[in-house]
């Protein structure tokens, strides 16, 4: 038995070692390769073959054979130098090509064992006998089926001549005759009764081959003739469904004219049988092209056509389909729908919509996405808070995630299944939030509904209400929300009766209550009830280990929301995203990714470093003026005004035309900086 050394265990060294193996009259004695964790390495391990990364330690072994494996001219050099005389050095072309082969050979082998399992797989599922006898009359094929009506084992059929089996078998007559004979009545020898169809077999040079039966158990056959004669009562039965229907159906014939209506098309359209049946599709309608015509000369189903029928010119919107039998058109079937009622579930659904939009909390614990140690434990609160009464006070830069947490909050709690409000403080007028929060009673002032209205307070009863930018309440509004929170109780606007509440809050703010209370501007009481249960969400650049496991959830959903297949981000495009400080947190990040995906191409799979929008910021140089001096004629109010413009312009640009960013930059509340908006009459289009 003759030794091998294999330098190279890639996988070229992997086939070699594996084609060396199979054979005894080789040993493989050692597998060499630099990297101790190549495939072949491994393999030899499994085997207890030694292994090594330098093949100078086995060189002086009695090796008959050395197989170089590594592709390299360098260390092929120094092998032959260092092998002794009398050892054969293969080199890496060789051994490639072999392994090559062999590969190919199991691909063949494969594909081989791939076609005759689909082969028998055929052969031996189909509900016919089959049998195949050689030129000899043996039996060569016998399926399962075949097996079943003669009952006898294929194992036991095949090999013996066809006669043994099927006494008065045609097969040999069939090979004399080189006839196809279809459709024959036979009886097996066990007296069943079937339909065979035997076929010669002959070879390219029109040489006899054998033959090949097919048969089929009569009873089949005999079912198929009762179905033929049940063909009535199906009828029968499927007017009786289509007459028992709500949808109002009508049935023309290839040539348009009226086959069937049922009771339901009639109450609609306001027509009788005798007015429709037999008489053209056009008669029923009073305003619009007849479906009916378009469908049988186009032979494709029309939907959602709008049209007028009857007498009484009923709306309607129908759906017409072909009946197309054997690929010739026997005519068209219609349904019509009545649109006062479609636009009354229509208005429903809308409403159903509505409730589910403002009371729905749509995500979980599971939607939130941080591994790091500051949000963990934000985490940990807030699955705390979910599981007490507790008013929950979120605090955190705009974009951290507040709402996130709130209807986590909500869905990890007991009043899950209850109604969950949310409220935006800063979106609404002090007089419009107060009358949304507790309701108004009837006259309380000019416009108010008849009977009044109940405030989200009450519609959140036994639920929970999210109070976002909490901050910005009026000192009017916040006495109002400590009765709420101490007492339990409400007043609706210009009422004096109390309502009883029972309602969970959860706060959130992204500005310092402690400096409102300072200034004034927020009650010390309301901050003690609010901040009973404090939670801080860390802004993204406190948490960057977060942003790879942010970037590959936000990827999925932009997927889904803009029909994309982006399935990874490069690591040159990861480290510019942590370089950034994210001012604008998750809400930023996700608005990058999405602005990157979009500008992408579709056959892109991977976000690239260019992909990624320029993150870093432009800032004004300090020795940069105003665009124009400020004018000295007028009043000190007026060029505080003037000034006062130009740094919310400024600020403005800077922060991207984030109102809420510049609001915070300038230490406004964004109530505030919509007055000042509004009051210089600064748009839109002036950020850009």
């Amino acid at each position: 038995m003759q030794t091998v050394m294999i330098v190279g265990a890639g996988k070229g060294g992997s086939a070699i070692l594996k084609i060396m193996r199979e054979t005894e009259m080789l040993k493989v004695i050692a597998v060499v390769d630099c990297n101790p964790e190549a495939p072949g390495v491994e393999k030899a391990k499994e085997v207890g073959i030694p292994t090594g990364t330098d093949w100078k330690q086995f060189i002086d072994q009695n090796i008959d054979i050395i197989v170089e494996v590594t592709g390299r001219q360098d260390v092929f050099l120094e092998l032959r130098e260092a092998k002794k005389k009398d050892s054969v050095l293969i080199p890496g072309t060789v051994a490639f090509l072999i392994a090559g082969l062999i590969e190919e050979k199991e691909k063949l082998i494969s594909s081989i064992e791939s076609e005759t399992y689909k082969r028998d797989l055929i052969f031996n599922t189909t509900g016919d006998g089959m049998i195949g006898v050689n030129q000899n009359s043996e039996i060569i094929l016998f399926n399962r089926s075949a097996e079943k009506m003669t009952g006898i084992k294929a194992k036991e059929a095949i090999g013996r001549p066809i006669d043994q089996i099927i006494s008065n078998s045609r097969l040999k007559r069939v090979m004399k005759t080189r006839r196809i004979e279809s459709n024959q009545e036979l009886v097996l020898n066990n007296g069943l009764k079937v339909i065979t169809t035997r076929i010669p077999m002959i070879g390219e040079n029109n040489e006899l081959l054998g033959a090949f039966s097919v048969f089929k158990d009569i009873t089949e056959v005999m079912n198929l003739a009762e179905e033929i004669t049940n063909l009535k009562e199906i009828q029968t039965m499927l007017q009786a469904i289509i007459q028992s229907s709500d949808e109002a159906i009508s049935v023309v014939d290839e040539n348009g004219k009226g086959l069937l209506i049922n009771p339901a098309y009639s109450r609609i359209t306001g027509l009788s049988e005798e007015e429709i049946i037999g008489k053209p599709a056009t008669t029923d309608i009073s305003e619009g092209e007849s479906v009916h015509m378009k469908v049988l000369q186009t032979r494709r189903a029309v939907r959602g056509v709008a049209m007028r029928v009857g007498p009484n010119k009923k709306e309607v919107v129908v759906n017409v389909a072909p009946v197309i039998v054997d690929g010739i058109i026997k005519g068209s079937v219609g349904v019509i729908h009545d649109v006062s009622e479609i636009e009354s579930l229509n208005r429903e659904l809308h409403r159903a919509r509505q409730i589910i939009r403002t009371l729905e909390a749509k995500y979980s614990f599971d939607d939130i996405i941080g591994r790091s140690e500051e949000m963990t434990i934000a985490i940990e609160q807030a699955r705390l808070g979910a599981k007490t009464p507790a008013t929950v006070l979120l605090r955190g830069e705009s974009g951290t995630g507040k709402e996130l947490f709130a209807h986590a909050i909500h869905n990890g709690s007991d009043r899950r299944y209850n109604k969950f409000i949310r409220v935006n403080c800063a979106a609404l007028s002090e007089s419009l939030l107060e009358s949304e929060l507790f309701g108004y009673e009837e006259g309380a002032f000019s416009g108010a509904k008849r009977g009044g209205k109940r405030g989200l307070f009450e519609e959140a009863n036994n639920g929970s209400i999210f109070l976002d930018e909490i901050g910005e309440l009026t000192a009017n509004t916040q006495a109002k929300l400590l009765r709420v929170l101490q007492e339990k109780e409400i007043t609706r606007v210009g009422g004096t009766k109390s309502i009883p509440i029972n309602v969970r809050v959860i706060a959130a703010t992204n500005v310092n209550l402690e400096k409102g209370i300072a200034s004034g501007t927020f009650r010390e009481d309301l901050y003690y009830r609010l901040n009973r249960m404090p939670i801080h969400i860390p802004s993204l650049r406190k948490r960057k280990e977060d942003i790879p496991l942010l970037c590959t959830r936000l990827i999925q959903k932009i997927n889904q929301e803009y029909g994309r297949n982006v399935e990874s981000i490069s690591e040159s495009a990861m480290k510019k995203l942590m370089e950034y400080d994210w001012p604008g947190n998750v809400r930023e990040l996700e608005n990058i990714l999405g602005r990157a995906i979009i500008f992408m191409n579709y056959n892109e799979i991977q976000l690239e470093e260019h992909h990624v929008p320029e993150l870093i910021k432009k800032m004004n140089k300090p020795n940069e003026q105003m665009e124009e001096p400020l004018k000295h004629d007028q009043t000190l109010a007026k060029l505080v005004e003037q000034y006062e413009e130009r740094m919310i312009l400024k600020t403005l640009k800077e922060m991207e035309g984030n109102k809420t960013m510049t609001a915070k930059s300038l230490g406004l509340s964004v109530r505030n900086l919509y007055y000042k908006l509004e009051k210089y009459g600064i748009a839109n289009n002036s950020m850009q």
